[in-house]
């Protein structure tokens, strides 16, 4: 686990390699928050990571959205995700859902997705397949802007988590 002066030191290619799977299949993000170096402290690199995807166009911040893979989804169950994504997904317990639990999160899943055109991301790690379930529901009533920036913030927080567990201090 590097210090955050080690990461200060990374060249870029070594830099990218890290941290370009913080944000599911976006290495773009790891490359311009590079640009941003030295960080100095882990919630600098963060803000880093952060600031480059608000700086994003909203086509690419739509296509870092919908990198993400639905929770407790097919490819889920056919172990097609990220590490990261199986063990955060699996940590809350949606590797372990009954018969009835995962028809329920399907038929969330396919009315989010149907009405907002991605899918449905929350930062798991610490919650359960309830308060998931919760957040599945409280959302699916909001508007496509407020969902776009709701998946936004949730993204930054799993970023925030994967980076903890990542890089020292």
């Amino acid at each position: 686990m590097p210090t955050i002066a080690e990461v200060d030191a990374m060249d870029r290619e070594a830099f990218v390699r890290t941290f370009g799977s913080i944000y599911e299949h976006s290495p773009w993000i790891a490359e311009a928050a590079f640009a941003k170096r030295p960080f100095g402290t882990l919630a600098a690199l963060q803000e880093a990571m952060a600031a480059a995807v608000r700086a994003a166009p909203p086509e690419r911040q739509l296509a870092l959205i919908r990198a993400h893979p639905d929770l407790a989804g097919r490819a889920a169950l056919a172990g097609e995700v990220t590490a990261d994504s199986a063990k955060e997904q699996a940590s809350a317990g949606l590797d372990r859902l009954t018969e009835e639990e995962h028809a329920r999160f399907h038929a969330l899943n396919d009315a989010y997705r149907a009405k907002f055109g991605f899918p449905f991301i929350m930062a798991v790690k610490g919650a359960g397949k309830a308060q998931i379930r919760a957040g599945f529901e409280a959302r699916l009533p909001n508007d496509a802007a407020t969902e776009t920036a709701t998946a936004l913030a949730q993204i930054d927080r799993i970023a925030g988590f994967r980076l903890a567990e990542l890089v020292e201090g």
